[in-house]
Order: structure tokens, then C-alpha cells, then sequence
């Protein structure tokens, strides 16, 4: 039961969205390049973009559009292999920058904890230095009456 409870949290978390990134991705899309690329990419990544390439090449050689060995047919496909390869690095670059923004994030709440870590050793110096104080104050004290 306890596990469960535990999984339902975090999927909540998971879904939670970064400001860091919502702000990546709102200064993203104010490049029409990229809101071009991230829609190719997505459609290109779908079962749609399967399904269309079945029904074109069976359509292709079913109908003879060119015989055997396809060489247009061919160059077509290599062509587009070559833009798809570059849509998968555009990809892989926007992955990165989403990472990159993550982790920057994360340094800068890294650096505010130490800082308080830091004024938390401070304070609790204080306090031990005060309490060490005190006592001293308070044996003298005892000692002497």
C-alpha cells in the first residue's frame, strides 16, 4: 500500500513542469526554425510517418511507378535519410539544452544551499559559543558561593 502511495507521489512530481524549462521552451518556440524542426521531428518520430512510408513504397512498386531496381524511388529515400539524420541531431541538440538548463538550475540551488549550510554552521558556532560561555558563567558561579 505504502509503495504505491510512494510511485503516485512521484509520477505527480514527474509530471510537475520546470520553470527553467517552461522558460527554455517558451524562448524556443519564439524561433519559427525551431517550431519548423520540432514539428518535423514529432511527426517524423510518430507511427503516422511508418504508416504513410508503407502505403507510399507499397504504392510505389505496386503500381510501377519505375521499374526495378527503384532508382529514383531510391534517391528519394536517401534524400530524405539524409534531412531525417539532421532532424535526429536537431533533436539530440535540444535534448541537450534542456539538460543543460536542468543542471544550471540545479547548480544555482546547489550554491544557495551551501550558502546557507554555511550561515547555519555560523549561527550554530554562535550558539555553541554562547552556550560554552554560559556554563563557564554559571560554574563560576557555583564554584564561588
Amino acid at each position: 500500500m505504502e509503495q504505491s502511495v510512494l510511485v503516485q507521489r512521484v509520477a505527480h512530481l514527474s509530471r510537475e513542469s520546470n520553470p527553467a524549462l517552461a522558460e527554455h521552451a517558451k524562448q524556443r518556440a519564439e524561433s519559427v526554425q525551431n517550431r519548423i524542426a520540432d514539428q518535423i521531428t514529432a511527426f517524423a518520430g510518430s507511427m503516422w510517418f511508418v504508416y504513410i512510408h508503407i502505403v507510399w513504397f507499397s504504392c510505389w512498386i505496386g503500381f510501377g511507378v519505375e521499374k526495378y531496381p527503384y532508382g529514383l524511388l531510391t534517391m528519394i529515400v536517401s534524400l530524405e535519410a539524409i534531412f531525417l539524420s539532421t532532424f535526429v541531431m536537431i533533436s539530440q541538440n535540444r535534448a541537450d539544452a534542456k539538460r543543460q538548463v536542468i543542471a544550471d538550475q540545479q547548480w544555482q540551488t546547489v550554491k544557495e544551499e551551501d550558502k546557507q549550510n554555511q550561515e547555519l554552521l555560523n549561527l550554530s558556532n554562535q550558539i555553541l559559543e554562547l552556550t560554552k560561555a554560559i556554563h563557564a558563567s554559571t560554574s563560576t558561579r557555583s564554584n564561588g558561593t
